[in-house]
């Protein structure tokens, strides 16, 4: 979800001083190799040989291979994806759920698929994912939805977490089963399922004015 997100915690911070250059090869190895190949076919080995750079050169500064994906992840993925608040919970809503579904349909999101089937059986996969990414992105979401309803732009009655599952649930829904195509027409409708039962009723059909240069 956001900028605010840091994966910095990700890399070991003692040792030499990183060199960038080969810091970004790591990076797009680690998120090549697992496009290629899903997370088990991953390995340090693989990653180092793909960057050209020593094994050695990874572990000083990530502790394990999930550590190097999911930080090749979040700074993959995070550019995509601003996380702040706008003018209205409506434009929030509506542009956040675009964005996602945006990314999901594109290589990023065929990486998250990776990175959350690799998450149900590996322990080192789940906590980083929850640590680095899922986390930090709720708690930015569930911080700005929070001040839409202490302004009256949603019920006051709704739970911040139930409502963040509603958002995300169907898109991650259909990235896993693949039962339905992702796609924009599907996210505007979402987003009009969930502000019709969410927003409080006098501004459930009345749609905010966008801010000028945000879409």
């Amino acid at each position: 979800m956001g900028h605010e997100v840091d994966c910095s915690e990700c890399a070991h911070k003692a040792g030499r001083p990183r060199n960038e250059g080969v810091r970004q090869k790591i990076i797009d190895a680690a998120l090549t190799l697992l496009e290629e190949g899903g997370y088990a076919k991953v390995t340090c080995d693989g990653i180092a040989q793909r960057a050209g750079c020593g094994k050695a050169t990874i572990y000083r500064w990530w502790p394990n291979k999930a550590a190097v994906v999911i930080n090749a992840f979040v700074e993959s993925v995070s550019p995509e994806l601003p996380n702040e608040k706008l003018s209205c919970v409506q434009e929030y809503v509506t542009g956040h759920l675009a964005r996602f579904t945006r990314m999901l349909m594109g290589r990023n999101g065929r990486i998250l698929a990776a990175v959350i089937a690799a998450a149900q059986d590996d322990r080192e996969v789940a906590e980083a994912y929850l640590t680095h990414w899922l986390r930090p992105r709720r708690a930015v979401s569930r911080r700005i939805l929070g001040e839409y309803q202490q302004e009256g732009q949603l019920r006051a009655d709704v739970d911040i977490g139930t409502l963040l599952d509603a958002i995300y649930g169907p898109l991650h829904f259909r990235l896993l089963a693949r039962h339905e195509e992702l796609t924009l027409e599907y996210a505007a409708e979402l987003a009009k399922v969930l502000l019709d039962g969410f927003l409080p009723r006098r501004e459930a059909a009345a749609p905010c004015a966008p801010e000028d240069g945000k879409a």
